[in-house]
């Protein structure tokens, strides 16, 4: 989608990462975890890699599985696991689980339930006085914006793997736990949580709590509090650690992470993209599809296309550029 992106890669100033949030604010991609943020703009066509310096307050202590909202331009980070130094931690603080001493003087891993927000057009981080019954400090969580909401779901805090859902209003900064009405999936870590409607997610894929890859996908409404399991062709295709969003139809596009439990077996990454069809889609979308699958089979197609004002030209050659054949490679 953006050539000159792979160009450029000798430029990046970003170092290399893994466990990061990557979220998109005003054509601008923002990735934080670790410790220090970078940007790149998505529309200039330069595709440079900008360090973020905040001109008020401090970062966050540094971490990695975190969650992030984006709500009123504003970017908005939950938990995840990482360091702090003694100095930080306090039997009584709630906010921070102990894992093990991290090997540097005087500093600890553990988990954390923080709530940091990075303001862009300030330059400044803060945190917010949040109200109502904070989750458990957790990491390899999920999140998701609906509204004014941020929802979590999931995640791992020392050897548990949850499956409660968390609300926080991100205007009153009150925290609400949500109790399902319905079967719920499996306690899980490494999975998305991709809004897909005005009321409803969509949870995909992840770590079981007895370490298995899974491939189910379920769909939450928010408003009847009920999960609903989700048919998918995709079983044979477990991720976890992987990225998710959706399209404007309300298709959830699945790439990357690991088929495997990655801390025991790594056979590769996979680099397939899966795409989940959770609402009916439009007519016009429809209608797209079946000429961009049939229009190298029917003469009668082709010989028409000429005759499709420009704009509709141009967004009828992009679909049909997504059904070209390709050569088929392996994925895990």
């Amino acid at each position: 989608m953006y050539p000159a992106f792979e160009r450029r890669r000798s430029e990046l100033v970003a170092r290399e990462r893994s466990g990061h949030t990557a979220v998109v604010a005003d054509n601008l991609l923002y990735v934080w975890g670790g410790y220090t943020m970078f940007c790149v703009d998505l529309t200039d066509g330069k595709y440079v890699w900008k360090k973020i310096v905040p001109e008020f307050g401090s970062a966050p202590s540094p971490r990695d599985k975190l969650s992030c909202w984006v709500y009123d331009g504003k970017l908005i980070y939950f938990g995840g696991y990482g360091h702090k130094v003694l100095a930080d931690v306090s039997s009584r603080n709630r906010n921070f689980i102990l894992d093990e001493p991290s090997g540097l003087e005087d500093s600890f891993w553990g988990w954390n339930n923080e709530v940091h927000i990075y303001d862009p057009v300030e330059g400044s981080w803060t945190e917010p006085r949040t109200h109502g019954r904070t989750p458990a400090p957790r990491a390899a969580h999920a999140g998701t914006t609906l509204g004014c909401k941020g929802y979590v779901c999931g995640g791992r805090v020392m050897e548990t793997r949850t499956y409660d859902i968390h609300c926080l209003d991100l205007e009153s900064w009150t925290w609400t736990e949500i109790v399902p009405l319905s079967a719920t999936p499996v306690g899980r870590s490494w999975h998305t949580l991709t809004a897909v409607s005005e009321t409803t997610m969509f949870l995909f894929g992840g770590l079981s709590v007895d370490c298995k890859p899974m491939s189910d996908g379920w769909l939450f409404d928010v408003e009847t509090k009920k999960w609903r399991e989700f048919e998918h062709p995709y079983q044979n295709k477990p991720r976890l650690w992987h990225t998710a969003c959706a399209s404007r139809d309300s298709d959830v596009i699945v790439f990357g992470g690991s088929c495997d439990y990655i801390l025991l077996v790594d056979t590769g990454h996979c680099n397939d993209a899966l795409v989940f069809q959770t609402q009916p889609h439009p007519l016009f979308r429809i209608s797209k599809d079946y000429i961009a699958k049939n229009v190298r089979n029917l003469e009668s197609l082709r010989n028409q296309l000429h005759l499709l004002p420009p704009k509709l030209l141009k967004a009828l050659q992009m679909r049909i550029a997504f059904y070209r054949p390709s050569k088929k490679q392996n994925n895990c």
